[in-house]
């Protein structure tokens, strides 16, 4: 007996195409994260990728891509995905936090945020203002409640330079008074 393997592929299912039930779960789960945080199109693809491999047995490489490309889609079909916007909140919430231009840039790129894209919303960071938000809350320069020595000095420059500040300005905040600080702090 002779098997015909043309008759054999045809009746096998499409494998490579999702089915109704997958699509459902990619809307219902890309509607999930949207709504409980912003995300960048790389967290909601990355998302989508590793849940439908845990969820569904068997699926193929070629079904969780359409999978997450779905979830994309639908994501900036309702307006809840946009890189840019995600970009200027992170890089507000950012500057706010005592974080640097540079340090907000590279974590903009870990997130998946295109470069010219992150560059645009760094633009306006003002790196001195971070400093002395930084300096604010780990109680350096003026903000220092104990006498400084070299070694208080290296500490605090260091922690401004791995904070992503350049010298000058880690430099600038450690020798600032108080009123200087309040002045920066306050302007815009």
């Amino acid at each position: 007996m002779s098997v015909d393997f043309d008759v054999a592929e045809e009746a096998a299912p499409e494998v490579d195409v999702p089915n109704a039930r997958m699509f459902s779960w990619a809307r219902n789960s890309a509607s999930y994260r949207l709504a409980k945080q912003m995300l960048t199109e790389k967290q909601l693809r990355d998302a989508i990728t590793r849940k439908a491999r845990e969820k569904f047995d068997e699926i193929s490489d070629r079904q969780v891509k359409a999978l997450a490309d779905f979830a994309v889609s639908f994501g900036y079909d309702v307006g809840a995905l946009n890189d840019t916007t995600y970009a200027e909140v992170a890089t507000r919430q950012g500057e706010r936090s005592g974080r640097s231009k540079r340090a907000i840039a590279q974590k903009l790129s870990m997130k998946g945020v295109a470069a010219e894209t992150a560059k645009v919303a760094v633009a306006e960071v003002d790196d001195l203002k971070a400093a002395v938000i930084l300096a604010r809350k780990r109680a350096f320069g003026p903000f220092r409640r104990v006498e400084l020595d070299e070694k208080r000095r290296g500490k605090e420059l260091s922690a401004f330079a791995r904070g992503g500040f350049g010298f000058e300005i880690g430099r600038r905040v450690c020798e600032m008074s108080a009123d200087e600080a309040d002045e920066i702090l306050s302007a815009g």
